[in-house]
């Protein structure tokens, strides 16, 4: 690889053309979400998550920012922020490794053998130490409330930019008012 850009391109290349799901944030190819859907053979199955990405200029020499933008109970992310406790990725990381790594491997890694001895949601840990059914029935209750394809839509973090669509529902709350009626 010629420079760290090129890198930067290629893999976000790849990224696109796998089955993931991939918005670009802004006109760079630094900020992204990727929709990411809960493993089969774990609590997590059927939940889809928005994956914010933000690489750095030093990537892939430096490790991607990985966060949830909606909830997820989990015992190593941070339930507010959406932060991920993951070495491999704060801590571990390796130009070899690339983007899709982090969906195929990675992720459904952490959802698949949390390790509640390194917490960032001590709630979750403890109570997946004490109560493993009851831990796995608040991951479902999560999955139910925060973490549904349609839901995902609308849990950006900034919906500031100019040239973006307005739903029906922004569109028919416009101060302005249409010409006619459309059609039914």
């Amino acid at each position: 690889m010629s420079s760290p850009s090129k890198r930067r391109e290629m893999d976000l290349m790849k990224l696109m053309m796998s089955d993931y799901k991939v918005e670009m944030i802004n006109d760079g190819m630094q900020e992204f979400y990727v929709h990411f859907n809960g493993p089969i053979e774990s609590p997590y199955h059927g939940g889809v998550w928005k994956i914010r990405v933000e690489l750095p200029d030093a990537y892939p020499y430096k490790s991607p920012s990985i966060g949830f933008v909606n909830k997820i109970y989990h015992p190593n992310v941070d339930e507010m922020s959406g932060s991920v406790c993951l070495d491999v990725i704060n801590q571990t990381w390796s130009p070899m490794f690339d983007l899709v790594n982090v969906f195929e491997v990675f992720l459904p890694q952490l959802l698949l053998y949390p390790n509640p001895s390194d917490p960032l949601n001590g709630e979750a840990a403890a109570l997946m130490m004490r109560d493993r059914a009851s831990y796995e029935q608040r991951v479902k209750e999560y999955c139910e409330k925060y973490a549904k394809a349609e839901d995902i839509g609308g849990a950006t973090e900034d919906k500031s930019s100019d040239d973006e669509e307005l739903t029906e529902d922004e569109y028919d709350s416009s101060d302005e008012q249409m010409a006619g009626q459309a059609d039914p």
